[in-house]
């Protein structure tokens, strides 16, 4: 069982981060033409707002990766289209559960009704019509929750590592 599978995902923009950013380029276009009509000390507050703008179109759009390599599954977050991170090496021997987020297996770790408290990571591109997965594995002597978008493919790969512990969305 030796395979790699990777699957791409990208997380959709949010509207307020449409507007915040429309607003930050009105402000800094604004400070701009202030500065060559009223005093030159508001191209400061331009060039300062323009590099505001460009920190946080680089951190707010975000891309993950999936990479499923045997039984090892990394998690690598994409800032910008350029720079990559990894964030989760896990061990999928160490898996507790994978199951869609409504399902009976997940229930004691939802936000509201759950019973156990655990720590959420969200690796999901917030489109309505894509189902997200709920996955609960150890990582570093301690239980998480990861929710991800995960694909048929890596599903069925995971299935047959753990039959008893991947449920598929029917």
């Amino acid at each position: 069982m030796n395979y790699r599978m990777v699957k791409e995902v990208h997380r959709r923009v949010k509207t307020s981060t449409k507007i915040l950013t429309k607003i930050m380029i009105v402000l800094c276009v604004l400070f701009l033409l202030m500065g060559i009509v009223f005093d030159r000390g508001m191209m400061l507050l331009a060039l300062l707002m323009a590099g505001m703008y460009f920190l946080y179109e680089a951190y707010s759009v975000k891309d993950y990766e999936y990479v499923m390599d045997g039984t090892a599954f990394t998690i690598t977050v994409i800032h910008a289209k350029r720079r990559r991170k990894e964030v989760h090496e896990l061990d999928l021997k160490n898996m507790e559960v994978v199951a869609p987020s409504w399902h009976e297996a997940v229930a004691k770790y939802r936000l509201k009704g759950g019973t156990e408290k655990i720590p959420k990571y969200d690796y999901t591109s917030y489109e309505p019509e894509i189902p997200y997965y709920t996955m609960i594995i150890m990582e570093n002597k301690r239980k998480i929750k990861l929710l991800l978008d995960l694909d048929e493919d890596m599903l069925q790969a995971m299935k047959r590592i753990s039959p008893q512990k991947v449920f598929v969305q029917k």
